[in-house]
């Protein structure tokens, strides 16, 4: 798909993915297109799944998510059964917010917030370390975001 995408259609998604809020009219001014090709090329975006969903990005310290964790997962078992099991339990759980599937020393990485150390710490003993299969987990606690991004970096061809 990337290679369909061109230098516009890039341009869009430079544009919506540092403000999904500017209108079409504003984008096709920025691209130097009129209203209606612009608003094909961002409905073809979303067609062919370039663009998945709009969201707004929250600050979590204002809605009470002091603690961010990084918790590495190594299972007992790879099979493939395993591994599904595994995404099929931990995926719904609301605090978790990644589930990454890796190569190397764990199975999976995941990205798990919490109100505050005791609440992860509860986390921990009555959800982790209850799902069958888990051989072992380590996690790192996020200190400070250095920088967070949530733009994917486009060339522009």
């Amino acid at each position: 798909m990337r290679d369909q995408l061109d230098a516009k259609d890039q341009l869009i998604l430079e544009i919506l993915q540092n403000d999904s809020t500017i209108s079409v009219k504003d984008i096709g001014e920025k691209i130097g297109l009129s209203f209606t090709p612009t608003y094909e090329r961002i409905k073809n975006l979303e067609r062919n799944g370039v663009i998945k969903k709009y969201v707004a990005l929250v600050d979590r310290f204002k809605i009470g998510v002091e603690i961010v964790v990084y918790c590495n997962v190594t299972l007992k078992e790879q099979s493939k059964e395993a591994l599904d099991e595994f995404e099929k339990i931990i995926t719904p759980i609301p605090q978790v917010l990644d589930v990454i599937s890796l190569s190397g020393n764990y199975d999976y990485m995941l990205k798990i917030v919490a109100e505050d150390i005791k609440s992860y710490n509860d986390f921990v003993v009555n959800v982790i370390s209850n799902i069958p299969n888990i051989g072992q987990y380590h996690s790192s606690i996020v200190m400070n975001e250095c920088k967070k991004e949530t733009a994917y970096p486009l060339k522009v061809k």
